[in-house]
């Protein structure tokens, strides 16, 4: 909860699985109380309410989503079948292909065809619609997908059997994939429309009970819902398009993290969100944050890909309850499988008995067992160190620091590793850049990562626990629009592109205009997706501004997409031909003031500076100093070894490393000095 001037309040209760709209109410009676309010006065107090839920991506996981129909061109009913045609085993011809998203008996071809150049080669054939519509009547299907061939350049025969539908199947939900997801790539774009297809039912009757609910509680603020593509929509704009909410939690975690990097001069930055049973990992670059169209449900080839653009996060099975285990032949692992809150690590007492990385931290010293969530919950040091002994120490020969020490560097290498993916291979140097702490747990070995990567500079925010909620205070109402014209800048229309450019704006500006009262400051943004001939992947480049000047052509546009080449992939070939296959416009419109010095509002601290035993590699065991975040004064320098610990999270500051507490956050330098010869 932020109470306007940059104070971050956090309340949490349990989620109501029967029931997930009470928890949502559980956590405002919790805040309410907390501020000394009844729900009704703090919900009328309310200017914005801003809701994330996992709703949508665990009715696609668990198969709770709607009875839903494909329907398609005819002669392209496998198009969800085959996918793009990658297999796991791709010479095994004996191993099918997986179920499709809408099974076979539920798509159906639809009479029509429209070429690449938007002439109608084959006329919609109206009964056939007909047709498919009494089928879809008989079968009970509750929302229909539509997906033809070609229609993001001719959309007449889409827009045709939505018409016949609505008449014929009044109050069935019915997406079509030209205004949903307007992009190349058949696979991609009718993925998509199903999965959305499938989600509005679910996702529309529970956005409008959480809106009724909370209405008749008090609140007479306006409603926004976060969405994948790191921004935030009003409630109906995601009741209409539910698939933006699939993996939209993990997309803030890099708004907030780009808003505490760009204040210290990092405009590239590792963001990292370390939780109880994953770790995520994005990237801001440049000070932009990275798209990527290659998002899977389930099993690379064995899932199904959304097809639509959204934050890129790499998610791995690394967290606090990652559980630790020695196989038969002596090999040590870490996750992914994890202890989960309930049973939990072996120290909570709850019934759990496998070690994890909590219990390996615990035992190291790192976690203080009476200050565990500000001295909520105590924890059971004795049981963690039997669990270690006995099933990871005695295997492998170690004492029990070693044992435990293991864990965490073990843990640490499989977050390097996610790291790497995304920075080295995407030709990114982790010594250029900084990373951001977030999560409850980042703070156990993120300056650990930091030595190993070298990079310069470790941020903590005093927010990290909650890293991706203070993302969406942080965020924007955001809308992108995609038309897709090809076009050779050999031979640029600039007329032509102009025109392109200006349906854009006119469509951004629509929606900036109806949505003016929620935003103080809007901006329209502009990108083409191009590549050079014979590529089959785009990249995006920004464009200066909404008109191309008759004199300049695209030679500026050239320029940029060479460039822009070069820092993707460290080569390009600036001769070469041009193509863009592409054009967006990204309406952006700020909901609140900058809260890049968002702070979290905390209890006066009980101690201030202590001593405790804690392992370190280089160290061994020793006795070493334990402050409290709160009461530590503004850049007083704590050098390592030693601890930062809140009612939130704990920052473990390793030998050779220095942190220094400035407002709304620690920033930790991981080399004293940086050392010689690895830049200043």
């Amino acid at each position: 909860m932020d109470d306007g001037a940059g104070l971050l309040k956090v309340y949490k209760s349990p989620t109501t699985s029967p029931d997930p709209i009470e928890g949502v109410l559980d956590v405002v009676a919790l805040a309410a109380a907390g501020e000394g309010r009844t729900t009704q006065a703090l919900l009328a107090a309310t200017d914005m309410f801003i809701h994330s839920t996992t709703r949508a991506i665990n009715a696609v996981v668990t198969g709770k989503t709607a009875h839903t129909a494909f329907l398609t061109t005819r002669g392209h009913p496998d198009i969800l079948l085959v996918r793009e045609g990658g297999r796991t085993d791709a010479f095994n011809y004996r191993i099918p292909y997986p179920a499709p998203y809408v099974p076979r008996s539920l798509t159906f071809e639809v009479e029509e065809r429209i070429g690449a150049d938007g002439r109608i080669v084959r006329p919609l054939v109206a009964a056939s619609v007909h047709d498919i519509a009494d089928r879809l009547k008989a079968a009970g299907v509750e929302a229909v997908a539509v997906c033809l061939l070609w229609s993001i350049v001719n959309p007449a025969h889409e827009l045709a059997v939505a018409a016949i539908l609505a008449e014929r199947l009044p109050g069935v939900p019915v997406t079509l994939s030209h205004q949903l997801n307007p992009s190349l790539r058949e696979y991609r774009r009718a993925s998509s429309c199903c999965i959305d297809a499938s989600l509005k039912p679910v996702m529309t009757r529970y956005l409008r009970a959480l809106t009724s609910r909370l209405g008749e509680s008090g609140l007479a603020g306006k409603m926004f819902a976060v969405t994948s593509q790191g921004g935030i929509a009003d409630i109906e704009e995601l009741a209409e398009r539910p698939i933006l909410s699939l993996n939209s939690g993990p997309s803030m975690a890099p708004v907030s993290g780009r808003h505490y990097a760009l204040a210290e001069h990092g405009h590239t930055a590792i963001v990292t969100d370390a939780g109880g049973t994953t770790y995520d990992v994005s990237l801001v670059r440049n000070g932009a944050i990275p798209w990527t169209r290659e998002t899977w449900i389930g099993p690379l080839y064995q899932g199904h890909m959304t097809g639509f653009p959204s934050v890129d996060v790499k998610s791995i099975g690394a967290g606090g309850g990652s559980i630790a285990s020695v196989d038969g032949g002596g090999m040590l692992h870490v996750g992914p499988q994890s202890a989960g809150s309930n049973p939990g690590p072996v120290c909570y007492g709850r019934g759990g008995i496998h070690p994890t990385v909590t219990d390996a931290a615990l035992v190291l010293g790192y976690i203080d067992p009476d200050f565990f969530l500000g001295g909520r919950m105590a924890l059971a040091v004795e049981a963690a160190r039997t669990a270690i002994a006995t099933q990871i120490a005695q295997p492998l020969g170690l004492s029990l620091d070693d044992a435990a020490l293991a864990i965490i560097e073990l843990a640490t290498e499989t977050m390097i590793n996610a790291i790497e993916e995304i920075t080295v291979k995407q030709g990114i140097d982790p010594e250029d850049t900084t990373i951001v702490g977030g999560g409850g747990a980042a703070g156990l070995n993120a300056v650990a990562i930091a030595r190993r990567l070298k990079c310069r500079t470790v941020l903590f925010p005093e927010v990290g626990a909650v890293l991706s909620a203070a993302g969406a205070i942080m965020s924007e109402l955001r809308r992108e629009f995609v038309r897709t014209e090809f076009m050779r800048v050999s031979h640029f229309d600039v007329a032509r592109a102009n025109v392109i450019v200006a349906g854009l704006r006119a469509e951004a500006q629509a929606f900036l205009d109806g949505n003016v009262g929620a935003g103080r400051d809007t901006v329209i943004d502009y990108f083409i997706e191009g590549h050079y001939p014979s590529q089959v992947w785009e990249i995006e480049v920004a464009l200066e501004g909404p008109i191309f000047d008759a004199t300049v052509g695209a030679a500026n546009l050239i320029r940029d997409f060479h460039a822009r080449h070069r820092e993707i992939f460290s080569f390009a070939d600036d001769h070469d031909e041009v193509e863009i296959v592409s054009w967006r416009a990204v309406a952006r419109s700020r909901i609140a003031d900058s809260r890049a010095g968002l702070r979290l509002a905390t209890a006066p601290p009980a101690t201030g500076e202590r001593v405790r035993s804690m392992v370190f590699r280089d160290t061994g065991r020793l006795d070493a100093p334990v402050y409290d975040l709160d009461a530590l004064p503004q850049d007083h320098p704590v050098t390592g070894p030693a601890i930062i610990e809140s009612s939130f999270t704990t920052i473990v500051v390793d030998p050779g490393s220095r942190a220094v507490r400035q407002p709304a956050q620690i920033v930790v330098e991981p080399f004293l000095g940086r050392l010689a010869g690895q830049g200043g």
